[in-house]
C-alpha cells in the first residue's frame, strides 16, 4: 500500500507524508532533526572517517579487556579448585584436565555451529581478503559473537592449551571495522567505496595487535608486514591514529579498575641500563638469532606437515568433519595430560609439539603468542647457559659485566616469533611490551638472523596456512636473479581467449555463453581486426538476449551489434598488460591494486589474458626452474 503524502505549509513544494505532518509535536521533531544535521555537518567538518576510526579503537579496546578480566577470573577459579580439591593425585588430575576441556569442547562447538568461519586465527583469511578475494562471511556481524564466546573459552583453558589471543583479535577488529565501514555508509548517505571500506579494514587490523599488547606502533607495522605486500601511507596515518586510540583506552582501564597507578607497558621489566651488554656479547646475539631461525624452519616444517596430515588422514579428517568437539576435546586430554604436574609439558621439546598439536583444533585461537613464549625460552635458556660459562661476565676493555639472561629472552622472543611470522616488527614489539630499549641494536641483528634463514627455506605460519587450507593465493616472486627479469607475459599469457566481435550472429553469441561460465567477455571491433573495446558482463549480455527475439527480417541476419544497439552495457578496460611486460611488472601491479584478472593487447588487438593461475604457474617455474628435457 502506498504512503499517503502531503505538503507542509509554507514549505516549497516538497511532499512529507501525513504521518510527520499530524505526528505528534511535529516542530519538536523537525526542530531536532535539523539540530542533528547541523551537528553532523559540524562534526564531519574534519572528516567522518577519524571519529569512525576512534570508536573502532575504543570498542576493541573494551572487548579486549573485558575478555581479560573474564579469563583472569576464570582461571582464578581453577587455580583454586586444584588447590583445594585435595592431595589424591586422581582428583587432582581430572581437576586439572576436565576444566580445559570442557572448555575447549564448548568453545569448538558454539563456535562452529554458527558458523564454521569462526575457528582458528582467521590472520591467513584476512590476507586473502585484503589482496581482493571476496571470502563469504568471514566478515559477518555473526562470526562476531562466535568468535567473543570461542575465543574467550580458549584462552580460559590458560597454558594447558598454549594458545594465545593475536590472530582471532585481529579478525574480531576487521569484522568491527567492516561494520563500521557500512554503518558510516548509512550515516553520510554516501555510496558504497570499496578503497574506503579498505581503509577501514587495515586500520582494524592495526588496532586488533595494538588493543592485545598496548602497543600501536608494532601493531601497525605487523599489520603492513603480515596482511599485504604494498601499503598505502594514507592508511598508514589512520592506522596509528585508530591503533593509539585503542591501545590507551586498553591501559587506562587497568588503571580505572586500580591493577596499575599509571598507564605503563604490559609486561614492565627493569634490565640494567647503563651497560646492558658488552660489545663481545653482540656474537652471542646474533647465534641467538640463527638459532632461532632455524628451530623456525623446523617448526614451519612439521607444523605444516602436521596440519596437511590431520586434514587428509581418514580417522582425523572424518572426525573433524563430523565431530570438531570430540576432536577438540581428545587433543586437550593429551596436552592436558602432558602439562600435569610434575608431567613432561615443562620441558622444551614437548612444548614443540605441544604448539604443533594444538594448532589443529578448530577453536578461534592465536599462534603468535605461543611462539613469542617459546623463543622467550629459548633465548632465557641460551642466556643462563652463557651466565654459566661466564659468571663474572665478559671481560670487554678491561671492565666486567655480569650476563643478563633476560636480554637474551627478549631477543629470542623476538627473533623466534619474526622468523615464523616473516616479520621485523616484534622486536619493536618486544620493547613496547617490555618498556626497554635498551636491547635494541641486538634484538635488531637477531632477528634479522633468524628471518635471513627462515625466509630462505619456508613459508610464513600463515602463508603456510593458507597453502595448506588452499586459500587463493598469490606466492611473492623469491628468485630475484637477473635471468627471472627477462621471464615477459607473452612467455606465460593464457592464449586462448575467447572474444566476442561486433558483427559475431546471435546464433554464435548464444553458443558461446551457453558452453562458457565466464563472469565478462571481451568485445572486440571485428572478427578480424580482433581490437578490444571493452566487456559485456555476462549477466547484462544474457539478459539483453532474452529480451530480443533471435528472428528477424528474411534475409537479415541478426548479429551482436543489434544488441548492443538496444541498450546492452559495454565497460571500458582501463588497464591492460603488454606482451613485453615482465613477469615482477605484471606481479606488482596485481599485488597493488588487488587485481585477479588483466587482458593482454598487442597494437590495440586482443592476444591473450593472464590471471593469477597463469602468473602462479610463472613464479613456481622461475623459483624452481624445471629440469631440461
Amino acid at each position: 500500500m502506498e504512503e499517503l503524502v502531503g505538503l507542509r505549509e509554507g514549505s516549497s513544494g516538497d511532499p512529507v507524508t501525513l504521518q510527520e505532518l499530524w505526528g505528534p509535536c511535529p516542530r519538536i521533531r523537525r526542530g531536532i532533526r535539523g539540530g542533528l544535521e547541523w551537528l553532523k555537518k559540524k562534526l564531519f567538518r574534519v572528516g567522518e572517517d577519524w571519529y569512525f576510526l576512534m570508536t573502532l579503537g575504543v570498542l576493541m579496546a573494551l572487548i579486549s579487556y573485558a575478555m581479560s578480566f573474564t579469563v583472569g577470573r576464570v582461571a582464578q577459579a581453577h587455580k583454586w579448585l586444584y588447590q583445594e580439591i585435595g592431595e589424591g593425585h586422581l582428583l587432582r588430575y581430572l581437576s586439572w584436565a576436565v576444566y580445559p576441556i570442557a572448555l575447549v569442547s564448548f568453545s569448538s562447538g558454539f563456535s562452529q555451529s554458527i558458523t564454521p568461519s569462526s575457528g582458528g586465527s582467521g590472520i591467513p583469511e584476512l590476507k586473502t581478503i585484503l589482496s581482493g578475494v571476496v571470502l563469504e562471511d568471514y566478515l559477518d556481524i555473526k562470526n562476531f559473537g562466535a568468535k567473543v564466546v570461542g575465543l574467550t573459552c580458549t584462552l580460559a583453558g590458560g597454558s594447558t592449551i598454549f594458545l594465545g589471543k593475536v590472530g582471532p583479535f585481529v579478525h574480531l577488529s576487521v569484522m568491527m571495522a567492516a561494520y563500521l565501514g557500512r554503518l558510516r555508509v548509512v550515516t553520510t548517505g554516501e555510496p558504497e567505496n570499496k578503497s574506503k571500506q579498505n581503509e577501514m579494514l587495515v586500520a582494524g587490523a592495526a588496532v586488533g595487535v595494538a588493543t592485545v599488547f598496548a602497543a600501536p606502533f608494532s601493531g601497525v607495522l605487523f599489520s603492513i608486514e603480515v596482511m599485504s605486500s604494498h601499503f598505502s601511507v594514507w592508511d598508514y596515518w589512520r592506522g596509528f591514529f585508530a591503533a593509539t586510540c585503542g591501545a590507551f583506552m586498553f591501559r587506562l582501564l587497568a588503571v580505572f579498575n586500580s591493577e596499575q597507578e599509571t598507564i605503563t607497558s604490559l609486561f614492565k621489566t627493569s634490565f640494567r641500563v647503563d651497560i646492558p651488554f658488552d660489545l663481545p656479547e653482540i656474537f652471542f646475539f646474533v647465534a641467538l638469532g640463527a638459532i632461532c631461525g632455524v628451530l623456525s624452519c623446523a617448526y614451519l616444517f612439521c607444523q605444516r606437515t602436521f596440519l596437511g596430515f590431520v586434514k587428509t588422514n581418514p580417522v582425523t579428517s572424518k572426525l573433524l568433519a563430523t565431530s570438531k568437539p570430540l576432536y577438540s576435546a581428545l587433543a586437550a586430554l593429551i596436552l592436558a595430560s602432558l602439562t600435569y604436574p610434575p608431567g613432561v609439558g615443562r620441558f622444551m621439546a614437548s612444548r614443540f609439539w605441544m604448539l604443533i598439536l594444538a594448532t589443529t583444533i578448530p577453536i578461534p585461537a592465536g599462534y603468535f603468542m605461543p611462539i613469542f613464549i617459546f623463543g622467550a625460552a629459548t633465548g632465557r635458556l641460551i642466556g643462563e647457559a652463557l651466565s654459566l660459562a661466564f659468571p663474572e661476565g665478559i671481560v670487554a676493555g678491561g671492565v666486567t659485566n655480569p650476563i643478563v639472561p633476560g636480554g637474551y629472552a627478549l631477543a629470542g622472543a623476538a627473533a623466534f616469533s619474526g622468523a615464523v611470522t616473516h616479520t621485523i616488527s616484534t622486536a619493536l614489539l618486544a620493547f613496547e611490551m617490555t618498556g626497554q630499549i635498551v636491547h635494541a641494536l641486538p634484538v635488531l641483528m637477531a632477528v634479522l638472523a633468524a628471518n635471513a634463514i627462515a625466509q630462505s627455506f619456508q613459508p610464513s605460519f600463515y602463508d603456510g596456512t593458507i597453502i595448506v587450507k588452499k586459500l587463493p593465493y598469490l606466492p611473492w616472486i623469491r628468485c630475484r636473479k637477473i635471468s627471472s627479469h627477462r621471464v615477459v607475459v607473452e612467455h606465460f599469457m593464457n592464449r586462448g581467449i575467447t572474444t566476442l566481435a561486433k558483427d559475431t550472429p546471435l546464433e554464435e553469441v548464444v553458443k558461446v555463453v551457453t558452453s562458457t561460465d565466464l563472469a565478462e567477455y571481451p568485445l572486440v571491433e571485428s572478427t578480424e581486426s580482433q581490437v578490444l573495446l571493452g566487456t559485456m558482463r555476462r549477466a547484462a549480455l544474457v539478459q539483453a538476449l532474452q529480451a530480443e527475439p533471435l528472428s528477424w527480417a528474411p534475409g537479415h541476419q541478426r548479429c551482436l551489434q543489434d544488441v548492443l544497439a538496444t541498450g546492452c552495457p559495454v565497460e571500458p578496460v582501463t588497464l591492460l598488460l603488454s606482451p613485453e611486460t615482465s613477469l615482477h611488472q605484471a606481479h606488482n601491479l596485481f599485488e597493488l591494486l588487488n587485481l585477479q584478472f588483466l587482458f593482454v593487447t598487442s597494437r590495440g588487438r586482443a592476444v591473450g589474458t593472464v590471471s593469477w593461475v597463469e602468473l602462479k604457474k610463472a613464479i613456481s617455474n622461475v623459483t624452481n626452474p624445471p629440469a631440461p628435457k
